[in-house]
């Protein structure tokens, strides 16, 4: 039997109805993402470098996205409580981590991870890469690095330094200082770096390997005193330019540094994986975050997710191997 046109058409809509809503549903989504806030889980307490970088960008990327934009405080394990929030969040890009550091080194740093370092995330962007800054209280009796690289070796195991937990950059800068140097100050971590420069600050610890981006803005209020940079080479930012670097002032071959970067979960669509990528990369141009966060030495350095990816894995092969060097055992 030849059905008319219009009687096929009345039989074929309703009954394919909800796959042609699924199959619009892809494209409907996309095109309207964001259209409820998103929440940044920062895997460390208020006050430290990366509460600084998240909430900074917030503010630019609520303008571009249209949409509000929650930082999440969830400091302990080494980022990994954080991270771990952020790998068991739906895969719809209403969820994301700033990853540190800390991403990186946690799987030679932790005998077992709660989620899967490759499979559980979705590389989105890299913001930036700085130094660390050593530095002490603005009332400490060491008053230039030699000054401390001296203290520290005379006095092994007495000196202190302060981290915003084990794994982090200040962390491992600390151990890298111990096994280049020959040193034995004693790690102090804390769940963030705003509880650990306090105590810098307040003399119950010796030291920090700071990020600069923690510190700038106690070193020019004269809380703190800065020593050196941990990179290489002298940092190009005008409020870190004139400090030596460690590996100049009695350290050879000494370096070591900290990034920022964006993680959503594993599965997040690549149509809003790049939203993201150019929300953020927009965000971390803006006049805004450069004024707040250039001055304390972040070079913004954005790019393309997979760009992110690659990035990582070297951070993770790179300190894997300063980790076994330094004989630091997994926890």
């Amino acid at each position: 039997m030849v059905y008319p046109l219009r009687a096929f058409t009345r039989f074929l809509v309703p009954a394919f109805a909800p796959f042609i809503v699924c199959l619009l549903g892809v494209g409907v989504v996309s095109a309207q993402y964001p259209d409820r806030p998103i929440k940044v889980i920062v895997p460390f307490a208020p006050g430290g470098g990366t509460d600084l970088v998240a909430r900074t960008l917030a503010i630019s990327m609520a303008e571009d996205l249209r949409q509000s934009i929650v930082i999440d405080n969830k400091p302990g394990g080494s980022t990994i409580i954080g991270t771990d929030a952020l790998a068991k969040s739906p895969a719809d890009g209403y969820t994301l981590v700033v990853a540190t550091l800390a991403h990186a080194v946690n799987p030679s740093l932790k005998a077992k991870l709660p989620y899967s370092q490759d499979k559980d995330f979705a590389p989105v962007i890299l913001v930036g890469v700085s130094p660390n800054v050593v530095v002490v209280s603005a009332d400490s009796p060491y008053k230039t690095f030699p000054e401390f690289l001296a203290a520290a070796k005379a006095n092994p195991g007495k000196l202190s330094y302060a981290s915003q937990g084990g794994g982090t950059s200040a962390h491992l800068a600390g151990e890298l200082f111990n096994s280049i140097a020959g040193t034995n100050l004693t790690h102090i971590p804390y769940k963030g770096a705003g509880p650990a420069l306090t105590d810098v600050i307040g003399g119950q610890v010796d030291v920090m390997f700071a990020t600069a981006s923690a510190v700038g803005s106690l070193v020019d209020a004269g809380k703190l005193r800065a020593l050196a940079v941990t990179t290489p080479a002298r940092s190009p930012s005008p409020q870190l330019s004139k400090l030596p670097t460690v590996a100049e002032s009695g350290v050879a071959g000494y370096s070591a540094g900290s990034w920022y970067g964006y993680f959503a979960p594993a599965g997040t669509s690549p149509e809003v994986i790049h939203k993201l990528n150019a929300s953020i990369k927009k965000s971390a141009q803006s006049a805004a975050f450069k004024s707040r966060v250039e001055g304390e030495g972040l070079v913004i350095r954005t790019g393309t997710p997979e760009e992110f990816g690659k990035f990582v894995k070297a951070e993770e092969l790179r300190w894997r191997a300063v980790i076994k060097s330094a004989n630091i055992a997994p926890e």
